[in-house]
């Protein structure tokens, strides 16, 4: 459970770092920064998935606790910094899939955001507690909220 908890406090601090050198980056690194946000949350969210959902794996709560956090702290690192004006266009890892409508409907996107972290949020809660048909609602909500913003400003 140490290692967990060290594991989760060093990937923090190094999301940290990358969001505060993002905010004086270029805009190929804000793409590439957030890129990888996705990413690691991404495959926090395939652990949850594979466990609680699918039963592909068997279920490990301090595995799961563990997934959940990270995706709580990255959806509270301040990934919104990460998205400058004109970053509608670019490369980071791969080329950019945010819509340019984006940009033009900040508090229709700040609603969202807001509604991913409240999910991301309740999903570490529930997960801590173990409960795992909680934390599969919980899981399905978080998968709302990140379709919900891929609907109406993510390029297929």
């Amino acid at each position: 459970m140490k290692k967990l908890v060290a594991c989760t406090a060093f990937g923090l601090a190094a999301l940290s770092v990358a969001t505060s050198a993002a905010a004086q980056s270029n805009i190929e690194d804000a793409i590439k920064f957030r890129q990888a946000g996705y990413a690691f949350m991404s495959w926090n969210m395939g652990k949850i998935k594979a466990q609680v959902v699918d039963g592909a794996v068997p279920y490990n709560q301090d595995q799961v606790a563990a997934a959940a956090n990270v995706i709580a702290a990255v959806a509270n690192s301040g990934m919104g910094q990460l998205y400058p004006a004109g970053s509608d266009k670019g490369t980071g890892f791969r080329e950019t899939k945010v819509k340019p409508e984006f940009f033009q409907n900040m508090p229709d996107v700040g609603k969202l955001a807001g509604d991913f972290n409240a999910a991301a949020n309740e999903l570490a809660s529930v997960a801590a507690n173990g409960d795992q048909n909680a934390i599969k609602a919980a899981f399905g909500k978080v998968g709302e909220t990140c379709k919900a913003c891929h609907d109406k400003y993510r390029a297929k």
